[in-house]
């Protein structure tokens, strides 16, 4: 299937967060086309995630929620995008534990408000730019609930969400597609498994360990640590989601994951031998003897892991990354941007425990 041309417009929902600005800064270096951010602003969207493309003429940005339906409507009327990439959301399931309602208006609402502004564009649409017309729906693997000891997500795995935040992505895929089947909307959707890597706000394991071990503060894992997760580097996820955005099937979902299964445990063992050989310190030692063992999350799914086949099958796609090159170009990139985290740290999130509640 040929690739689109050059010149598309797309909106990017969400593109001041960590994988929508991965997104955005792979648009702007490696294609041709031109991105409007359209993004909120919450505690974990940040303009300093775009810094580097900030003064490029193919790149724009709107402050704006996705709930605001006529704020949205203006934005598809000026810019008269040719794709949307959906990422705007709530996305933390601690948070989802502490206060779910936010997910439940950012998550389904938003994504409703969108969908009916995106559908009231399309179909004023003619010719071509109606027949190319895309909205891509970006998720997680986490609607499809929990896997045993063996086998994988695919694309036809049932979903069987567990968390406040699973369940509210679950809805928002599955208006997705109801709007697809019943409107004729080209939809496409993707789940993904967890990501990591540079911009990662740190609320979330990876960067939290990150930052905790190069300050000497305990390590928080979850029970017994051994629970697994799929991890994918962020970057490898850029490039798969405009490559779905771009030449994927209309109506399709596609499965994105990185053969990375890792217990959290050596998740973070891993994290502490990778500072311990660039970044050591004396008066921390090994930072392994940090590890803290603390009271499980409430319902906290066993194991994730994604079968991706169908992209690689279709589109070509496979990740560039192993776990072990990604985690230290991850470590690297915090290690020489204390400027982003510290101001974070300081701030918006002192690595407080979330989501501990019953």
């Amino acid at each position: 299937m040929p690739a689109i041309s050059p010149a598309k417009r797309i909106i990017v929902t969400g593109g001041a967060g960590f994988i929508g600005s991965a997104v955005v800064r792979h648009l702007i270096a490696e294609t041709d086309h031109q991105v409007l951010v359209l993004d909120k602003l919450t505690y974990a969207g940040s303009l300093d995630s775009l810094r580097p493309v900030a003064n490029n003429p193919r790149y724009r940005f709107v402050q704006a929620d996705i709930l605001d339906a006529l704020k949205v409507q203006d934005v598809f009327a000026s810019y008269q995008p040719d794709i949307v990439m959906h990422l705007a959301a709530e996305s933390h399931v601690d948070r989802s534990i502490d206060g779910p309602g936010a997910f439940i208006q950012t998550n389904v609402m938003g994504t409703y408000t969108l969908l009916q502004s995106a559908l009231a564009y399309w179909l004023g649409l003619s010719g071509s730019r109606k027949a190319d017309f895309r909205f891509h729906h970006i998720s997680t693997d986490e609607v499809f609930g929990s896997l045993g000891a063996e086998g994988y997500f695919t694309e036809s795995t049932a979903y069987d969400p567990r968390s406040p935040y699973s369940a509210s992505k679950a809805a928002s895929d599955h208006l997705v597609r109801a709007w697809h089947h019943t409107f004729g909307f080209p939809v496409g959707i993707s789940n993904c498994s967890n990501n990591y890597g540079p911009y990662h706000f740190p609320e979330k394991l990876i960067p939290l360990v990150i930052l905790n071990a190069l300050e000497g503060k305990p390590l928080p894992v979850y029970g017994d640590g051994s629970n697994i997760r799929d991890w994918l580097y962020v970057e490898d996820h850029a490039r798969a989601l405009v490559l779905i955005a771009e030449r994927g099937r209309v109506g399709e979902s596609y499965n994105v994951g990185g053969h990375n299964e890792k217990t959290n445990l050596e998740v973070v063992r891993a994290i502490c031998a990778v500072l311990d050989e660039i970044a050591p310190d004396p008066r921390i030692g090994r930072r392994e003897e940090l590890i803290t063992f603390v009271r499980d999350r409430p319902g906290h799914d066993r194991r994730y892991a994604i079968d991706p086949s169908k992209i690689g099958r279709e589109l070509g796609w496979a990740p560039q990354e192993t776990f072990e090159t990604g985690l230290a170009k991850t470590v690297r990139w915090y290690l020489a941007n204390p400027s982003w985290w510290k101001r974070i740290r300081s701030s918006v999130y002192c690595g407080e425990r979330l989501g501990a509640r019953a």
